[in-house]
C-alpha cells in the first residue's frame, strides 16, 4: 500500500464505536497520503417498509445521521483532513459497494468497522462488513 497513492477513502459509518474507530483510523491515513474522507450513512428502509411514510420516524432518522455526521466532521476537521459526506437508503452493504464503484468517485479504499449496530440482524444475515469484504474491487480495512 505504501506505492500506491490514496487519494479518497469511504469510511461507512452508522454511530458506533467501531465506525468511529474506523473514522479515525481512516483519518490518520488520509493525513499520510494527504486524502480526502467521504463519510457514508445508510438508512436500511426496504421498499415496502410499514414505516414508510410516517413522518415523525423520518424526521427523527435525519436528525440521528446529521447528529453524527456533525460529529464525524468536527473529528476531521480538528485533524485537519477534507471531509464529504453522503446519506443514502435501502441495503446498506449494497450501498457501500454501489458508492464505492461510482466511477465519478474514484475511492481508493474503504475503511470501515467490523461490527455497527445491526447485531440482532448480522447474527441471521451476515455482517455488512463481511459483504462489503467479499464483494469490493478495491481494498477494504476492517477496524476492530
Amino acid at each position: 500500500m505504501a506505492d500506491k497513492k490514496i487519494s479518497k477513502i469511504l469510511v461507512p459509518i452508522d454511530g458506533s464505536k467501531n465506525s468511529f474507530r474506523a473514522l479515525e483510523m481512516a483519518i490518520t491515513i488520509a493525513k499520510q497520503f494527504e486524502a480526502t474522507i467521504m463519510c457514508a450513512y445508510s438508512i436500511n428502509m426496504q421498499p415496502h417498509s410499514e414505516f414508510q411514510g410516517i413522518i415523525s420516524i423520518d424526521k427523527e432518522l435525519s436528525r440521528e445521521v446529521k447528529k453524527i455526521m456533525t460529529i464525524a466532521k468536527e473529528i476531521a476537521t480538528q485533524n485537519g483532513v477534507s471531509f464529504k459526506e453522503k446519506t443514502m437508503r435501502g441495503d446498506i452493504g449494497y450501498n457501500i459497494i454501489k458508492l464505492a464503484q461510482d466511477k465519478k468517485e474514484k475511492f481508493d479504499l474503504i475503511v470501515m468497522g467490523s461490527r455497527g449496530r445491526g447485531v440482532v440482524k448480522e447474527l441471521f444475515l451476515g455482517s455488512v462488513s463481511n459483504y462489503v469484504i467479499h464483494s469490493s474491487k478495491i481494498p477494504v480495512l476492517i477496524v476492530k
